[in-house]
Order: C-alpha cells, then sequence, then structure tokens
C-alpha cells in the first residue's frame, strides 16, 4: 500500500513538473511572438520616420519656418501653418480642457445613478468612435452658418474641442474611479463638503491620469485634417491673423480678441496641399512639415509625461 502511493506520488509530482515545463515553453513562445511583432512595429516606424527625415532635412530651416507658401517649392514655408496650429490647439484646450474634466466629475461623484446617467454615458463613450468628418459637418451647419462664426479660429477651435471632449470626459471619470473609496470616506468623515473633497483630494489625485486623456485628445487634434477641410479652412493663406492693439489698417487697431474671426489654416492641411502637388521639389516641403508637426506631438508627450511625474511624486497613498 505505501509503495503504491510512493508511485502515485510521483507520477503526481512528474505530472506537475510536465505542466510547468509545459507552461514555461508557452510563455517562452508567446514572448518571443511578442517581440518579434514588437520589433517589426518598430522597425516600420523607424523606416517612415527616417524616410521623412531625408526627405525633408535640407529644408529644414530658419525660412522654412518664417517663410509664408508659394508656389514655388524653394520659397514656400510653414510660417502661417504653424502660427495657424498652436492658435487653433490653444482655443481647443481652453474650450475642451475645463468642460471635459467637469463633466467627468459631475458624472462620476454628482450625478443620480438612474437611466438618464446610463444613456448619457452610453452616448459619449460612441461619441468617441465617430468618424472626424461628422463633427466637421455638424460645425459647418452650427458654428459656420447658424452661430455665424465663419470659417475662422474659433469655429476650428470649438470643432475640435467637441471632437476630443468625449475622451477628456471618459479619461477623467477613469481617473476617479482608480482613487481609494477610503480618501473620500476620510475627507467626509473629517467635516469635508463634497465639493472639498473633490477640490482637494479627488481631482489632485486623479490630475495624471486626466493629463494622460488631455494629451491623447490635443494629439489626436493637431492631426485632424477632415473636419478642418469641411469647414472651409484654407489651403493657401500669406498673412498671419491680427496681433492684438496693432495697427492692422489706417486708423484700425486690432482689438485683443479679432484673430479669433481670422482665416486661418493649419500643418496638416498644408501637408495635405503639398503632397497633392505634381511637383517632386513639394513632396520635400511636405516631409518637413510633416516631421514638424511630429515634433510638436513629441514635444507636447513629454510635456504631459513630465507634469504626470511631478504629480505623481506628490501623491503618498497611506493605508
Amino acid at each position: 500500500m505505501t509503495s503504491d502511493n510512493t508511485n502515485q506520488n510521483a507520477l503526481t509530482t512528474a505530472h506537475l513538473r510536465k505542466l510547468i515545463a509545459k507552461g514555461k515553453l508557452k510563455d517562452r513562445i508567446f514572448q518571443i511572438i511578442g517581440m518579434l511583432f514588437l520589433t517589426a512595429g518598430l522597425a516600420v516606424i523607424f523606416l517612415l520616420i527616417s524616410d521623412m527625415v531625408m526627405r525633408g532635412w535640407d529644408r529644414l530651416s530658419l525660412d522654412f519656418f518664417m517663410n509664408f507658401a508659394s508656389r514655388r517649392a524653394l520659397q514656400a514655408g510653414i510660417l502661417s501653418a504653424w502660427v495657424g496650429s498652436l492658435l487653433v490647439m490653444a482655443v481647443t484646450a481652453f474650450a475642451a480642457i475645463p468642460l471635459g474634466i467637469c463633466a467627468g466629475v459631475y458624472l462620476e461623484e454628482y450625478a443620480k445613478r438612474n437611466w438618464v446617467t446610463d444613456l448619457i454615458e452610453i452616448n459619449i463613450t460612441n461619441l468617441a468612435a465617430v468618424p472626424s468628418i461628422v463633427y466637421g459637418l455638424l460645425a459647418l451647419g452650427i458654428f459656420v452658418y447658424a452661430l455665424g462664426f465663419g470659417q475662422s479660429i474659433l469655429t476650428a477651435g470649438l470643432t475640435l474641442a467637441l471632437l476630443i471632449l468625449p475622451i477628456i470626459i471618459v479619461s477623467t471619470r477613469e481617473a476617479i474611479r482608480a482613487i481609494p473609496t477610503a480618501i473620500r470616506e476620510g475627507s467626509m468623515a473629517a467635516g469635508a463638503t463634497r465639493w472639498q473633497t473633490c477640490r482637494y483630494h479627488i481631482i489632485p489625485y486623479a490630475m495624471p491620469g486626466i493629463l494622460t486623456g488631455i494629451i491623447i485628445g490635443l494629439a489626436r487634434a493637431i492631426g485632424e485634417t477632415a473636419p478642418i477641410i469641411t469647414i472651409g479652412a484654407l489651403t493657401f493663406i500669406a498673412f498671419l491673423p491680427p496681433m492684438p492693439f496693432t495697427e492692422i489698417s489706417a486708423g484700425v487697431t486690432a482689438a485683443p480678441f479679432d484673430w479669433l474671426m481670422s482665416p486661418f489654416t493649419v500643418l496638416p492641411i498644408q501637408i495635405f496641399n503639398w503632397t497633392s502637388r505634381p511637383d517632386p521639389a513639394f513632396e520635400a516641403n511636405a516631409a518637413a512639415a510633416s516631421f514638424v508637426l511630429m515634433a510638436m506631438v513629441l514635444t507636447m508627450n513629454c510635456v504631459a509625461i513630465w507634469l504626470r511625474y511631478k504629480l505623481r511624486k506628490n501623491i503618498r497613498w497611506q493605508n
């Protein structure tokens, strides 16, 4: 009897060892496959960036940044495009970030759980997947014609704000959900109101996650072309929006916000315009402008990563 138990235990141990070895082999195979796919993806990205840099490196100069668009490739620049991109993104951030954060905080901390709230949540989530050109058509009817904003920087900024608003709302809610319930309970047990709890505890602790959603939304917005073309952005522009308090004509001074109603262009549209030209020389311009656009997105990401790091250092979870 003892011998049979010993043999059974030996078989069980051998079987377990085989299962462990088989599991390790599967993990190793999965690791190798994952590394191969990661290497392939990075290689494709590296090749695309290398080709873009090699094509456009010779055009990256101060004149390229300070010249307006031109019909001559060697004289063309991106001054109006990169200035327009910065101004449009400023309007987008000013409109979308406060509204998105406030909406996310309200839905997560204040709104009652009923069918109306569930319907709003479902629609917000679905809006994040709506094609961007739909937002362009919506903006064309509301901002351009109904409200009379025209084909302006304000219209473009509000259009892109609508585009990224669902992303910011969803990321805000997910960041708030990640905060332990004990933080809320401890704050309210100490006599804090719901607003004080949100102001001094919930929002600061959730800010790293909120910043992630903001930077994802802005990075998407800065590269959008379809909604900007739909609202009628210019593809060729040789002037800048009026600077506040500068003389724009004889005896006429620009008001502080006149630039909001100015015609504009942005880098994606300038790139699209150059790539559609038959002259091969414009391909170098498009490659250089694409590199600038990529650098702007990477700069935004670096700033967001630095801010997240600084904010997370100040968070001290205590059990």
